[in-house]
């Protein structure tokens, strides 16, 4: 390895609960990736299925976190990880084959302060790309209705199914997730991070499940999306678990 390799490690961090249908497609992504991720880190929030034995046979490090909700286990993570940058990658995603080089490059850029790749929502009867369109279009109107300063700094709000990456190093000098906000805390690391540099989607494909719109309906999802949205914007925030259904 390079020495500027060694100095920008990559963590693929997986914070998971009874993820057991969706986690094995990614683990193989994660475990084939071209150079290979320096770390797999996989955070167990209290899984009751088998999600935590498919994980060590797949043979990658798995923990547990103290505390249960994704906030509380990405900082958990992110405190025991090795790597200098950390990829949040959820259970059910699926990253380009070179995604280690692309978020290396992104991060050589000092002017930026969280990136992501672009999501594109599909499963067993292919991409919904209006949903895809629509998470594309957030990423600009939610700054611009929500946090307009920093729209005006070139800052995207970003979401978990982004695949969203950072420097450890400023995460956690910024105190990393709010705990208390079990709904949308990539939102909050958004703009926490902007201290940093810009916030930015890189135009990349992370492959991410469809699972909540098939088990709500297209229209339903996009209530409950624009719902908590506007939730989080009045600063209800410890309220939108009660508003998003757990979909598995």
């Amino acid at each position: 390895m390079a020495m500027a390799d060694f100095m920008n490690r990559v963590t693929i961090l997986i914070p998971m609960l009874n993820e057991e249908r969706a986690l094995p497609d990614t683990l193989d992504c994660v475990k084939s990736l071209d150079p290979p991720a320096d770390e797999i880190l996989v955070v167990d929030g209290g899984s009751s299925d088998t999600s935590v034995s498919l994980a060590q046979a797949a043979g990658v490090q798995v923990i547990a976190a103290p505390k249960k909700g994704r906030g509380a286990q990405i900082n958990f993570g992110v405190e025991k990880a090795q790597g200098e940058i950390v990829c949040v990658l959820h259970a059910d995603s699926i990253l380009p084959k070179d995604a280690v080089t692309v978020m290396r490059t992104a991060m050589a850029d000092g002017k930026t302060g969280l990136a992501s790749f672009t999501p594109r929502i599909a499963g067993p009867k292919g991409t919904r790309w209006g949903s895809t369109l629509h998470n594309w279009i957030k990423t600009w109107y939610a700054p611009l209705l929500t946090r307009p300063h920093l729209f005006i700094r070139g800052v995207r709000l970003l979401f978990g199914d982004h695949a969203m990456f950072f420097r450890r190093e400023q995460f956690l000098e910024i105190g990393g997730c709010d705990e208390r906000v079990v709904v949308m805390e990539e939102a909050d690391l958004c703009i926490k991070l902007s201290r940093f540099g810009k916030i930015r989607m890189i135009p990349r494909w992370v492959w991410t499940s469809d699972r909540r719109i098939t088990a709500w309906g297209r229209w339903r999802a996009n209530w409950i999306y624009l719902k908590v949205g506007l939730m989080w914007a009045m600063g209800a925030r410890e309220r939108l678990a009660d508003e998003y259904p757990d979909i598995r």
